[in-house]
């Protein structure tokens, strides 16, 4: 069987069966999780839960008849209300968002809330769709803010545990800065960052990856700190001259240099938090950017309280 996308297959079902069994004014999308919305899909996505598709919005809900299967696969409608399957996917309404919403969201949710493709839109979806296309610009420095100062909380570290002869410790830091520079590269380049299995396609799609992968994977392959700190300092630079190609401060020195005076290379990444930070809170950032369990992340009740906690 020849592989179709699943926004494809969607796209064929919504307009082939499912359009002409709904007579009333409503909005139909593929929406949701799934690799497909993200446009990450294979033909190894088909293995498993593969279905067409289609997020019906209706102003009643009503369910329309359709064939069990379409091109070979299942079939699956799922119909809603619109207001209430956006409340129950984002945790509030877009309309209106608060600082608090934008923080308690994790960026795998507006992904998925923004990606797939909408193909009828009577109500207004595409419209909430936009409200969250991205962060507002002061909610947005401040998650940049949280992420360069995750980076300089363990930048020193790949070289001092690789001092103190734990090459094993040093890669693990290294291997958590480097996820740490693909997300702040996606974060600047106003990307969401989806979650662990799709951070590397996402981060490849950006124009600066060609230059930043040699670096990184370079990084992740080393066997000894001085090379892991030789690949990480050239990566910091390059994201040094992102961060200063957007202008959301003033030009800071891309260059690494001591730390102090140990012989290790950092960027000293405090010297992008507090220009990005001048006036906000303290840098304890966005639900993601603190809390790493799945569970969690996936509770809206949860990530609302733990960041009303977390930011007084």
């Amino acid at each position: 069987m020849t592989f179709v996308s699943g926004i494809e297959l969607s796209r064929r079902f919504y307009t082939e069966v499912v359009a002409p069994r709904v007579g009333e004014p409503h909005s139909a999308a593929l929406l949701g999780p799934g690799s497909e919305v993200l446009g990450f899909d294979t033909e190894r996505s088909t293995d498993h839960d593969w279905t067409a598709r289609v997020f019906l919005f209706l102003p009643e809900v009503r369910a329309p008849e359709v064939p069990g299967t379409f091109l070979g696969h299942p079939t699956k409608v799922i119909v809603a209300r619109l207001d209430d399957w956006v409340h129950g996917t984002l945790g509030f309404d877009p309309r209106r968002p608060a600082v608090r919403d934008w923080l308690a969201t994790p960026t795998q949710v507006f992904a998925e809330f923004t990606g797939g493709a909408v193909f009828h839109d009577d109500l207004g979806l595409e419209t909430l769709r936009q409200r969250v296309a991205w962060y507002p610009g002061d909610v947005w420095r401040y998650v940049l803010a949280c992420q360069w100062q995750r980076i300089g909380q363990e930048e020193a570290f790949v070289g001092r545990c690789g001092e103190a002869g734990d090459e094993l410790g040093s890669a693990v830091v290294a291997a958590r800065l480097v996820r740490d520079l693909m997300r702040l590269c996606l974060l600047m380049a106003r990307r969401y960052p989806p979650y662990a299995k799709w951070l590397g396609s996402a981060f490849a799609r950006l124009p600066a990856a060609p230059g930043l992968t040699p670096s990184l994977t370079g990084a992740l392959a080393a066997t000894n700190w001085h090379d892991r700190e030789r690949h990480l300092v050239a990566a910091y630079e390059t994201v040094a001259g992102l961060h200063n190609e957007l202008g959301l401060t003033d030009p800071v020195d891309p260059r690494t240099s001591r730390y102090y005076d140990r012989p290790f290379q950092v960027i000293h990444a405090e010297r992008f938090v507090a220009p990005l930070l001048i006036g906000r809170p303290s840098p304890v950032g966005a639900i993601d950017q603190f809390v790493d369990s799945t569970d969690a992340l996936g509770d809206r009740e949860l990530t609302r309280r733990v960041v009303d906690c977390a930011h007084g």
